[in-house]
């Protein structure tokens, strides 16, 4: 069941998604050769909880950490590490949340570690610019396919492909909320949008093949063929002035 939201509740979603985005931004500007993840993890947790909000993926699932940190291959939900430590070269998705009075919040960018092939960085751009296809889409009459489409075909454009196991969602009082949100679709066809509607649009794209495999610890997500992922996510609002992005700060 779709719920829609009220505007306190917009409000409420607006700062649960500014205390994300900056959480996000915090944890990218620790990206550098020789840091681990678990730091990385640890800034983001420390300043969540100092803005008065919770890490909602703490614990969610019995996920153990504040933060998804996904290296290279790894699309989402990595375990941030002691022992892993970033290397130059290396893409770094971060996926964060905060939940703040009762709402929650939910951003993804992926950050390059020092200087990145050219391959990675056509692949952050693409994600990253696939990413604003879908949001252009989120408009009140539209449906779910709409903005499938417009990443599905952005994306295989240039030669990549869209994770299918994995796909955005509602957001609201519960993390993941109904609609689902695929990242491939037929335009037309889904759920129809509704002002107060906020769904999370997060393409996951792979170098490669789309297909992915979950590892023993049941959460870390890597691509079939060892290939490099990227994530971007956003949370929007869908109003009838147009999408509003929840999880961007006023600059």
């Amino acid at each position: 069941m779709v719920i829609l939201k009220t505007s306190r509740e917009l409000a409420i979603m607006r700062e649960a998604g500014r205390i994300s985005q900056r959480a996000l931004r915090l944890g990218g500007e620790a990206v550098e050769p020789g840091v681990s993840t678990w730091e990385i993890d640890k800034i983001i947790r420390e300043y969540i909880e100092k803005s008065g909000a919770k890490p909602n993926f703490l614990g969610y699932g019995d996920f153990p950490a504040s933060a998804c940190i996904s290296v290279n291959n790894t699309v989402i939900h990595g375990i941030p590490s002691k022992k892993q430590i970033l290397k130059k070269g290396d893409i770094v998705s971060i996926d964060t949340g905060a939940l703040f009075n009762g709402f929650n919040g939910d951003n993804a960018w992926t950050f390059a570690c020092g200087e990145v092939s050219e391959e990675a960085q056509r692949l952050m751009d693409t994600t990253r610019e696939a990413l604003f296809k879908g949001i252009e889409q989120a408009r009140v009459g539209n449906r779910i396919g709409d903005i499938g489409h417009a990443v599905q075909e952005y994306v295989e454009a240039r030669g990549y492909s869209v994770v299918r196991d994995f796909v955005g969602h509602g957001v609201g009082a519960k993390l993941h909320e109904d609609p689902s949100v695929p990242n491939y679709g037929t335009p037309g066809r889904g759920v129809r949008l509704l002002p107060g509607m906020v769904i999370a649009i997060e393409p996951m794209v792979n170098v490669g093949d789309f297909r992915v495999k979950v590892l023993s610890d049941g959460w870390t997500t890597q691509t079939i063929d060892g290939k490099l992922s990227a994530h971007f996510e956003h949370m929007i609002a869908i109003t009838t002035d147009g999408p509003v992005i929840l999880t961007s700060l006023d600059d």
